[in-house]
């Protein structure tokens, strides 16, 4: 079972399809692909997520805009 986490999306660059989100809960940041997300995010977009092991760290996956 997956922790949702809440963050928001320090940046994310649609042309190359990746960016980071902050956490709320800790200062860590978590890399983002655009396979991963649920609704199209941008800059300061407020997110819900959850953590899954990539090839090189954690990745935010199941990435959703909330209010």
């Amino acid at each position: 079972m997956s922790t949702k986490l809440n963050g928001t999306v320090k940046f994310f660059n649609e042309t190359k399809g990746f960016g980071f989100i902050k956490h709320d809960e800790s200062n860590k940041e978590t890399f983002v692909h655009v396979n991963g997300l649920v609704h199209e995010i941008q800059a300061d977009d407020r997110v819900e997520f959850e953590l899954q092991e990539g090839k090189k760290g954690m990745n935010a996956v199941n990435v959703k805009r909330i209010d």
